[in-house]
């Protein structure tokens, strides 16, 4: 219902929640005209004070602020509808030092309690990301409705202030406030606990809001237990966001991409596919969007599921979704992820618009495929075409340099940040000059950037040390990350095994058992190794030592055959890495039963003369298995391409692209 009302007593007239768009402001009763007409005898000081706000209203809707702002100054009773149109239009015409200018004179005026206005006067604030100024705007609020309290919510939720929301959800569901929380509510703290950079402290907190809502009833509203699988997804939380999804009773096309997106940025891409299947199948009135097919795009790349990501890709151009940048993107990943570098390429040239995140997809496929120098080359030709580099691009071409041993190159990239760019170098891209010059065996150099940081470097940084070390076999190094890797991951098995390796290839094997009785103590174990192949559309996942598999005693076979003929033509089996004193003939079983061995003979057995190998693999490729592999590529004339957690290995005729760097 619209009313008119005296600024002497100041009401809530309408839900803040009504859209703010001038277009959807509900009609005014005829009685009330809508815009004012000048002639040539009247002037804004000779209007009733009733005339004057509906000039100012009519001309904020002509978006002619600057001259509502004339008008307002001389406008004695302003009413609430008059800086709330005001307010509007100073958003929408980006300026801030207006508002302010509207808050003070609504100050003056009495209307800094009204909580409509407060509520408006939030929004504002939050919109110019004075996110300070918000917060003083609610401090100052003596009457505060469960309005102004979501628009707090909401405006600290997007400055990332999740902590800060969280303290004042508890302090409204106190006592004496008599607030209760809606449906607006619940989204706004369980988005703040996605925002927060806190981490797993705020799992708890997410588990006792959704406690509330199941309490409140609010359990069947669809936003508010989508935002829940987005939270429990955010802290790694799989089977509690399955848990919600399964128990939704109506689900929308976002509820289907969050439980996607949760799968696929969980390492469960199995399941995101097969869930993108079910969608399609059973929801036949729903049709998956943009977000949607990011995940499952992302998907296909963690599998290397080349011919089902065609399929994907071929879905994408039927709807009409190859116009939008995020998915082309994505595409552009997923084919570099498969394999098909080239593919990407082509997908990059034929955009007809490109942002910073597509021109990042590009250097960071080129990179993971060893081809820094060509990396480099597209992150200049990003500049050139005006198109600023963000700290992700400094991250993708940072590693770029990594995996190619370009050193100089990097040193210079990383100077750039700050002198040409105006970026803050962050831990990630600390880590990645830790393992650029760890890599090239610069090990003191990248220990001297730890030591000289100013922000403490996190397991990232000590990670990427320690990984060097066991690459060069540096004991002393390798203890001293260790330690601070101990304390900063205490669960991490990694970490204990990455040190393990370090021990056994220096022979050192009473150490190596002293931290596997460490890791034993802690109830850890090492993560095992799996190899994923696909072969006619269809995935096959294989662990260390499968003897489950149908296949197995084929596969062992056919393995043990090939390394004996290899043997003659000067393979040696590389065993150190087997974290056990064992005999020599022991090691080589041990090694001959890895993961990707056996993902290879399957390949070798169930795919046709000329067809590409594909591999994943979820650990770094060990030393044997990458010698096994260079053999096999020139002794069955068969093209190999394995993508570790690190880079691709593309083996042809007895070599590797990576030419033994990696």
């Amino acid at each position: 219902m619209w009313a008119l009302q005296s600024p002497q007593t100041p009401q809530l007239l309408r839900s803040p929640y009504h859209t703010n768009s001038i277009a959807h402001l509900p009609p005014k009763p005829s009685s009330v005209c809508c815009c004012v007409s000048l002639n040539s005898s009247t002037t804004p000081t000779s209007l009733s004070s009733r005339n004057k706000n509906e000039l100012i209203q009519s001309l904020c809707k002509q978006g002619n602020l600057r001259q509502a702002l004339d008008v307002l100054s001389i406008e004695p009773n302003p009413t609430q509808h008059t800086y709330e149109l005001l307010l509007l239009s100073c958003t929408h015409h980006n300026s801030l030092s207006d508002a302010l200018n509207v808050h003070s004179h609504l100050t003056d005026n009495g209307f800094d309690q009204d909580p409509f206005l407060v509520t408006k006067l939030i929004n504002v604030y939050s919109h110019f990301d004075s996110v300070d100024d918000a917060r003083h705007v609610f401090d100052k609020t003596r009457r505060r409705t469960i309005y102004v309290w979501n628009a707090l919510f909401r405006a600290l939720t997007l400055a990332g202030r999740g902590e800060e929301v969280l303290e004042l959800y508890r302090r409204m569901n106190g006592t004496g406030t008599g607030i209760r929380s809606d449906r607006f509510t619940y989204t706004y703290v369980l988005k703040a606990c996605v925002a927060s950079s806190c981490g797993f402290s705020l799992l708890k907190h997410g588990k006792e809001i959704h406690a509330s809502v199941l309490r409140h009833g609010y359990n069947g509203i669809v936003h508010i237990m989508t935002t829940l699988i987005d939270m429990y997804a955010r802290f790694g939380c799989v089977m509690y966001a399955g848990f919600v999804f399964s128990q939704m009773a109506v689900k929308n096309v976002v509820s289907w991409s969050a439980m996607i997106a949760c799968y696929a940025r969980n390492g469960m891409a199995f399941e995101a596919l097969e869930l993108f299947r079910e969608m399609i199948m059973e929801s036949h009135d729903l049709c998956p969007n943009s977000v949607t097919m990011v995940s499952v795009l992302q998907a296909c790349a963690a599998l290397a599921a080349l011919e089902q990501g065609k399929m994907i890709h071929g879905y994408i151009l039927r709807r009409g979704l190859d116009s939008i940048l995020p998915v082309v993107s994505a595409l552009v990943t997923m084919y570099a992820r498969c394999g098909k570098l080239e593919l990407g390429q082509c997908v990059f040239d034929h955009m007809d618009k490109r942002d910073v995140v597509s021109w990042n997809s590009l250097i960071s496929s080129y990179g993971v495929h060893g081809y820094g120098g060509k990396a480099i080359q597209i992150f200049k030709e990003m500049i050139y075409h005006g198109v600023s580099p963000s700290p992700i691009s400094f991250v993708s071409v940072l590693g770029a340099c990594s995996h190619a041993g370009l050193v100089e190159e990097g040193k210079m990239l990383f100077e750039s940040m700050r002198k040409e760019h105006m970026i803050r170098p962050s831990v990630e891209h600390y880590a990645c000059m830790v393992d650029l010059l760890g890599r090239a065996n610069k090990l003191e150099e990248a220990a001297k950037i730890i030591e000289d940081l100013r922000i403490e470097p996190g397991p990232k940084v000590w990670g990427s040390l320690l990984g060097s070390c066991r690459i060069h076999c540096n004991v002393e190094l390798a203890e001293r990350a260790s330690k601070r890797l101990f304390e900063l991951e205490p669960t991490n098995a990694g970490n204990y095994v990455l040190l393990a390796d370090v021990y056994a290839a220096a022979d050192m094997w009473d150490e190596v058992k002293r931290v596997k009785r460490l890791l034993e103590a802690r109830g850890l174990q090492k993560v095992p190794g799996r190899s994923r192949i696909e072969v006619k559309r269809k995935m096959y996942s294989f662990v260390s030592v499968d003897e489950f598999h149908p296949q197995f005693e084929q596969l062992h076979a056919l393995l043990i055959n090939l390394s004996a003929e290899m043997k003659e033509k000067g393979y040696v089996p590389q065993t150190k890495v087997v974290l056990y004193d064992l005999d020599a003939e022991e090691k080589e079983r041990i090694v001959l039963g890895h993961s990707e061995k056996l993902a290879v003979a399957f390949g070798l057995i169930n795919t046709s003369k000329g067809e590409t190998i594909r591999i994943t693999k979820n650990l770094r490729l060990c030393e044997d298995c990458h010698s096994f592999t260079k053999f096999i590529s020139k002794f069955a004339n068969k093209e190999i391409l394995v993508r570790d957690v690190n880079r691709f290995h593309h083996f042809r005729n007895g070599v590797c692209s990576c030419g033994d760097y990696w």
